[in-house]
């Protein structure tokens, strides 16, 4: 399985939310689920409200801004599996671990899981 390269990262780190955004919101959106479950899922990873999601999406905050202001939820290494071809428990960077548990989350949002099963809650 590979593993992520510096170079991965460093992009990763660099890339704003607010470009990535509207691809989570069209994927779910696609799929029946609303953006304001995914809000739901944003603030059970983040602890950030619709308020400041949009603070940070209007200051195009990168991923490494945007998850360095986040309180990551404690039950957030309960995300596991593949995505994007990497293995998320496998990945060492924590902030390129950070965004993966993100993306899981959408696509788990996107093919219908159930909340309380995206939310690690039961």
């Amino acid at each position: 399985m590979p593993t992520t390269t510096p170079e991965h990262d460093a992009r990763i780190a660099k890339m704003t939310f607010a470009s990535v955004y509207p691809h989570y919101v069209n994927k779910v959106e696609k799929k029946d689920r609303t953006q304001g479950e995914l809000h739901q899922v944003i603030h059970w990873l983040t602890g950030f409200d619709d308020d400041r999601l949009q603070k940070l999406i209007e200051a195009e905050a990168t991923f490494e801004a945007f998850f360095k202001q986040a309180r990551i939820n404690s039950n957030a290494p309960l995300i596991k599996g593949l995505i994007c071809g990497y293995r998320i428990e496998d990945i060492e960077n924590p902030l390129t671990r950070q965004v993966r548990y993100l993306d899981k989350l959408v696509d788990e949002l996107a093919k219908g899981r159930k909340m309380e099963k995206i939310l690690r809650t039961g």
